[in-house]
C-alpha cells in the first residue's frame, strides 16, 4: 500500500503539465543568462509563455475533461484522451505563434512547436495504442535540457525509470508504453529542434550538438529498453544476460563517447537497478535481474 501511495505521487507530480513547470522554469532561467548576466524581464516574458501554453492550458483541459467525463485524472481510457490532445496542441501552436509574432527567444518559439507536433504524434499514437503520455511529457524538456546543458540536463533522465516504474505499478500502462513514450519523446524533440533551426534560419548557438544529443538519449534509454525487452522475452539466467549487456554498455560508453556520457549511463543504471530492488518481486525487472 505504501509503495502505491509513492507510485501515486509520483504520477501526480510527473504529470505533464505539472513536470513542466520546473522543468521549463530551469529551461526560461538557462535561456535569459547572455554576456550582460541574467535578464529578469526576459525570463519573466518567457516563464510567462510556456507557464501559460505548456501548463495552465493542459492542465485546465485534463481537469475540466476528466469531471465532465466523471473518470480519473489521468484520463485512463484511451479513446477519452483525444479531446485533451487536440487541444494541447491547440495551446502549444498559439504559444508558438505567440512567440514568432513578438520575436521572443528562438529556442523557446521552436521548442514550443516540437510540443505541438509532438503531441500529435502522440494523438496519433494514441487512436491504435495508449503510449504513455507521462514519460513522453517528462522526456520533451528534458532533451531541451540535453541541448542546453550537456550531462547536467542529461542528468534529469533519473526521473525515466522511475517514472516507468509508477506507471507500470499503477496499471496505467504496460511496460511496453511506458518504455516507448520517452523513447519517441526523446528522439523526437532533438531531431526536430535542429530541423526547424534549419528550416526557420532561426539558429541558436551554444547548443549541444545533434550528435552529442543522441548520445546522451541513447545513455538514459539503454538500460531501461533493456529491462522493458527482457520483461517480454523471459530469457533464461536472466540477471547473467542482463549484466552481460550492462557490461558491453558501459565498455561501448566509455570507449566511443565522452566520459560524461557514460556517467549518465551508470547514474540511470543505477537508478534503474536501485528503483527494481525497491519495487520488490511484484515488479518485473526485479524478477529479471534477480533470475526470480
Amino acid at each position: 500500500m505504501e509503495k502505491l501511495k509513492i507510485a501515486d505521487m509520483v504520477s501526480t507530480f510527473t504529470n505533464p503539465p505539472i513536470i513542466t513547470i520546473p522543468l521549463f522554469l530551469i529551461i526560461c532561467a538557462v535561456l535569459s543568462f547572455d554576456a550582460n548576466g541574467f535578464d529578469l524581464s526576459k525570463f519573466i516574458v518567457l516563464e510567462l509563455v510556456s507557464l501559460v501554453f505548456a501548463s495552465i492550458l493542459p492542465m485546465a483541459i485534463i481537469l475540466y475533461w476528466a469531471k465532465k467525463l466523471n473518470t480519473d485524472k489521468d484520463i485512463s481510457n484511451r479513446g477519452d484522451r483525444y479531446t485533451p490532445l487536440v487541444v494541447g496542441i491547440a495551446s502549444y501552436f498559439i504559444g508558438f505563434f505567440i512567440c514568432l509574432a513578438f520575436n521572443l527567444d528562438y529556442f523557446l518559439t521552436l521548442l514550443l512547436l516540437c510540443y505541438a507536433v509532438n503531441t500529435g504524434v502522440v494523438l496519433l499514437i494514441t487512436t491504435r495504442w495508449k503510449i504513455s503520455v507521462h514519460t513522453t511529457g517528462m522526456s520533451g524538456p528534458v532533451a531541451a535540457l540535453i541541448l542546453l546543458l550537456g550531462p547536467i540536463g542529461a542528468a534529469f533522465g533519473v526521473l525515466y525509470p522511475v517514472m516507468i516504474w509508477s506507471r507500470v505499478l499503477l496499471k496505467k500502462h504496460t511496460m511496453a508504453q511506458a518504455v516507448c513514450g520517452a523513447v519517441q519523446g526523446f528522439f523526437l524533440t532533438v531531431l526536430e529542434m535542429y530541423l526547424y533551426m534549419y528550416l526557420f534560419n532561426m539558429w541558436v548557438q551554444g547548443l549541444v550538438s545533434l550528435e552529442m544529443s543522441i548520445l546522451y538519449i541513447l545513455a538514459i534509454i539503454a538500460t531501461p529498453v533493456v529491462l522493458g525487452i527482457l520483461s517480454y522475452i523471459h530469457v533464461g539466467n536472466s540477471k547473467i544476460v542482463f549484466y552481460l549487456i550492462e557490461t558491453v554498455f558501459v565498455v561501448m560508453f566509455l570507449l566511443f563517447a565522452p566520459i560524461s556520457v557514460a556517467l549518465i549511463y551508470i547514474i540511470i543504471s543505477l537508478t534503474s537497478v536501485l528503483i527494481s530492488y525497491y519495487a520488490g518481486p511484484d515488479f518485473v525487472w526485479y524478477r529479471i535481474i534477480n533470475n526470480s
